[in-house]
This record gives C-alpha cells, sequence and structure tokens, in this order.
C-alpha cells in the first residue's frame, strides 16, 4: 500500500510531509527545480514505505492510503504516479 496526495494540496503545497518523509518519497520538495510551478505535491508510489508521518503533519488532510482515497479524487492515484514516470 502506499498513500496519495489529492485534490486539497493543490495551491496549498505546505511541505510539511517533505520534511518528515524518513524515505524522502514526497516530491517537488521546497529546494528542488520545479516547485514554485508544480501544482501539488506527489509521493513515490514506488518508494512509500507506508509509514503514516505525512498524513499526521498534513495541515489539510490532502493525504490518505490508496485505499481511502475519495472516490470524486480516485484519479489522485495516477496522478502521484504519473508525475514519477514522467518526471
Amino acid at each position: 500500500m502506499t498513500y496519495v496526495i489529492s485534490e486539497p494540496c493543490i495551491g496549498v503545497k505546505d511541505a510539511t510531509c517533505t520534511e518528515v518523509c524518513p524515505v524522502d518519497c514526497i516530491h517537488p520538495t521546497r529546494d528542488e527545480p520545479g516547485f514554485e510551478e508544480a501544482a501539488q505535491l506527489y509521493i513515490d508510489p514506488e518508494e512509500c514505505i507506508d509509514c503514516d508521518a505525512c498524513v499526521e503533519v498534513c495541515p489539510v488532510d490532502a493525504i490518505t492510503p490508496e485505499e481511502g482515497v475519495r472516490a470524486e479524487w480516485a484519479q489522485f492515484t495516477q496522478i502521484n504516479a504519473d508525475y514519477f514516470k514522467n518526471g
């Protein structure tokens, strides 16, 4: 299982999640190219270890387990994966 960042992150990009992730699987970070241009942050499904650290710090509740993504945000599972395939 992995976690997914969904719609509430768009335009917010608090980035606290990037600071607490023990495996650095959330991108872009504030110091990476493309941070300002990115609409949201993304979790790499291949790297996520399901530790829950990011969920606890997200101020807008944008991060959920993959199987808990709301139906209207289902596309965000693929959006997160595609960011790392195409990035």
